[in-house]
């Protein structure tokens, strides 16, 4: 029988085909639509695939067939864990930065994997290509279906020591990964209003789990090396592990598409002020202009075409024409400008209510201040003492308060109301909501 069915390789061989299937479907994608998020993700999934494969096919039976299937079994590449790792780390980069490409330098990170692949193509070619095919000698070991150099390098450490070293990269990237992704939350915070569709906590989830899933296999590979050894049976949990990964990967991968083109996390540029969010200050709007933001009696106040330049931003030229940069400014100096943006933002929001827009950015809202956005992250850091993100739901909060108090707005639905407020959905208006007011809309609701 060319594929046995069972117990141990039915459960497997849907995750398997899954992975397979998946896989080309986002590698459409990304050659359609050039999201490199897209190419990583199928490598991960073949990656998983190719390791599952291995007890898949042996439950099977291709390592009893005593046949090709049995050669293929021991030759081809089934785990490279020293991808895996790599290819974790920049599908993170890649799904975060969408201007991120793999460059030059990058690629001592597939080295190891890369050599340990290198190798296995050597045994096989020496086996199959020189002592077989050009020597026409038999297969010496395993009933003739396995070459001399392969069963030598059975005897010694390199596969152990290869996949030791592939699960301590596993750990070490997705560590890494998991707090860069802790700098990408307070970016998304620091740079956009919406964050539910792009904060990928399914992705920290995933992180997660193979921190675990791969401390536990090292685990059992040592208990299984130095203590007790584990039967196939045993070890085939770890492989229902990885289909379960398979699983999540691909439901996950494929959902993952929404406004990805404005994303461009730099985690390892502290200096780009651009990009990076500032830290935020404990200082709080002055009570004069809170009170000035929400007074809607007072006269709006006109600005001109364009942001005057300041003693904080502006310079002059030598007479080679070389730029002068501007001197610092005294600290008096600095704060009144910073008090002089907070409240030219402050009742920008009064009268234009760029809030109402779901999808706002700092980056849209510096561009209508004529500004740019590490000055603006700095007024409502240091001016507001609030986040971009937190700063902007408590406009839209406050709008849907009055909604909610509103007899105009009784007739309207929960939804309605969050859509009305600027929300993209109800599920952040209800989290927004909670998080700023300590109670749910409804509850409000009910109040009024």
């Amino acid at each position: 029988m060319w594929f046995g069915f069972n117990m141990y390789s039915g459960v497997l061989l849907p995750f398997f085909v899954q992975g397979l299937v998946v896989a080309a479907v986002l590698w459409a994608r990304r050659r359609r639509e050039g999201t490199a998020a897209d190419g990583w993700l199928a490598l991960l999934l073949l990656l998983f695939a190719g390791r599952l494969a291995q007890w898949m096919l042996g439950f099977a039976g291709w390592y009893d067939a005593h046949d090709a299937r049995t050669t293929f079994m021991f030759y081809w590449p089934f785990s490279n864990w020293l991808a895996v790792g790599p290819g974790l780390y920049f599908y993170f980069r890649s799904l975060t930065n969408q201007e991120f490409r793999l460059e030059c330098r990058h690629g001592w990170h597939f080295g190891p994997a890369l050599a340990l692949l290198l190798w296995r193509l050597l045994v096989f070619g020496y086996d199959i290509g020189w002592w077989h095919g050009v020597q026409h000698q038999p297969l010496p070991e395993h009933f003739g279906t396995k070459g001399p150099l392969a069963f030598w390098a059975d005897q010694q450490p390199v596969y152990y020591l290869a996949d030791a070293l592939g699960y301590l990269s596993v750990l070490a990237y997705a560590v890494r990964s998991l707090r860069e992704y802790r700098a990408y939350a307070r970016y998304l915070n620091d740079n956009f209003s919406d964050t539910e569709k792009i904060r990928f906590r399914w992705l920290r989830n995933v992180l997660v789990a193979v921190v675990v899933g791969t401390g536990i296999t090292l685990a059992f590979g040592l208990i299984g090396s130095f203590v007790s050894p584990l039967s196939y049976y045993e070890a085939w949990y770890d492989y229902l592990f990885t289909g379960l990964l398979i699983y999540y990967l691909s439901i996950a991968g494929l959902l993952t598409g929404h406004r990805l083109a404005a994303l461009r996390f730099q985690p390892t540029s502290p200096t780009d002020l651009t990009d990076t969010p500032l830290a935020t200050h404990p200082e709080q709007i002055p009570a004069a202009l809170v009170s000035e933001s929400f007074n809607t009696t007072g006269p709006p106040q006109t600005y001109g075409p364009a942001a005057q330049p300041t003693a904080a931003t502006s310079a002059t030229a030598d007479s080679t024409g070389s730029p002068i940069p501007a001197p610092v400014p005294e600290p008096a100096e600095a704060d009144a400008e910073l008090a002089r943006w907070t409240k030219r933002l402050l009742h920008h929001m009064q009268v234009a209510h760029p809030y109402l827009e779901p999808e706002l950015t700092l980056g849209e809202l510096a561009a209508q201040l004529r500004t740019n956005t590490s000055w603006l992250s700095k007024v409502i850091n240091t001016g507001c003492g609030q986040n971009f993100n937190d700063f902007i739901n408590e406009y839209r909060v406050r709008e849907a308060e009055r909604c909610l108090r509103d007899p105009k707005f009784r007739h309207y639905t929960l939804l309605a109301v969050a859509l009305e407020a600027g929300f993209n959905s109800k599920s952040t208006f209800n989290r927004v909501f909670k998080k700023l007011r300590g109670l749910t809309p409804s509850e409000v609701a009910r109040e009024e």
